[in-house]
């Protein structure tokens, strides 16, 4: 996710371009994303990269490698013009949309749930392990439909348990949590709570998570950002909360109890480059945290987009947004984003 892109992008202006793509470039995973290779595209290599910029940021948590990885995080960076500015909006997992059609995982199209398209995408025909690469292709697909987005310009997967890594190599993190949390999954030591017998949710003590400042450790984060269960507005509580946990582990990151220990900044960096598959479209990773080294936490806007559930015959079947998504939208796409968020502060994720 952002969090761990931000952490190398600081990296970048505290220890140098050149220490940087020496020393954690190659432990940083690239892939063909957007399916530029099989179409015979060639990007562009230009000598630096212009905004704006819009960049999908994806975290998924696969239980094994056999498993079809389902996009459980969805997120969308606007980078204005500049460079030194930027709004971050979620995307429901359970967002109602039509997935197209995808021939290289024999995928006919249908309307589910937004978080399906990248299982359905990562199908291999022929081999036994999914492809989170192929995934994220088509998942990019289909948040183009959504957003109107025609090109990302970057985009990049994190698996949540190199997300727990980056977060104890920070030495945890803080940050205020703005509502009581009680955890569907974990104990208060840490361990994972008992499935009831038969299924139908878990059984056992709960960790809890209260109001106000916080620090955590990376178990704790991780199933902090995971919890939407018992919240007031499910979902969307769980997206506010993982935008408040990005701009606080880049806080983190750039606090002297890490940029001011060499071996601590090394792990943070290592274990960020090691959690992270990313595609620039002819650039690398670096070329970005070069090009976006002005931005910091306090200057990225964090977007709350509302919507609903939607049922059919008294059962749930997904998300929808309001209205107001489709304005914003629009006025991303026209360039207009400053004058509407101004105009429509509701819009606007606190953090704290």
């Amino acid at each position: 996710m952002l969090g761990a892109l931000l952490v190398l992008v600081s990296g970048a202006g505290l220890v140098g371009f050149e220490a940087v793509l020496a020393r954690y470039e190659g432990a940083v995973q690239e892939a063909d994303l957007f399916g530029d290779d099989a179409a015979g595209a060639v990007p562009e290599k230009k000598s630096d990269i212009k905004g704006p910029l819009n960049i999908l940021l994806v975290g998924i948590d696969p239980r094994t490698p056999e498993w079809s990885p389902l996009a459980d995080s969805i997120m969308v960076l606007h980078v204005n013009e500049t460079l030194d500015s930027a709004y971050l909006f979620s995307l429901p997992r359970d967002l109602l949309v039509r997935i197209p059609a995808f021939d290289k995982a024999d995928y006919n199209g249908g309307t589910e749930k937004l978080n399906a398209a990248m299982a359905h995408g990562s199908k291999v025909p022929g081999a036994k392990l999914p492809s989170p690469a192929q995934g994220f292709e088509l998942l990019s697909k289909t948040v183009t439909q959504v957003t109107g987005i025609q090109r990302f310009d970057a985009g990049a997967i994190i698996n949540f348990n190199g997300f727990q890594k980056i977060v104890d190599a920070m030495g945890g993190v803080d940050m205020y949590i703005d509502t009581n949390v009680k955890s569907e999954h974990r104990q208060p030591n840490g361990k994972t709570r008992t499935l009831k017998p038969g299924g139908g949710g878990y059984t056992g003590p709960q960790a809890e998570y209260k109001k106000g400042n916080a620090h955590l450790k990376g178990w704790q984060a991780l199933d902090y950002v995971r919890q939407r269960y018992g919240l007031p507005n499910g979902d969307y509580d769980r997206q506010r909360h993982q935008q408040q946990f990005v701009r606080a582990m880049a806080d983190q990151a750039l606090s002297k109890d890490v940029v001011t220990n060499p071996i601590k900044l090394d792990s943070v960096l290592r274990a960020a480059g090691e959690s992270l598959i990313f595609n620039g479209r002819g650039h690398d990773l670096v070329d970005f945290a070069f090009a976006l080294r002005g931005l910091r936490s306090d200057s990225i806007q964090m977007i709350k987009l509302p919507g609903g559930g939607v049922t059919q015959g008294g059962s749930y079947k997904g998300e929808k947004f309001q209205p107001i998504a489709e304005e914003f939208f629009a006025a991303l796409k026209a360039g207009t984003l400053d004058s509407f968020v101004i105009n429509n502060p509701e819009l606007l994720n606190k953090a704290r």
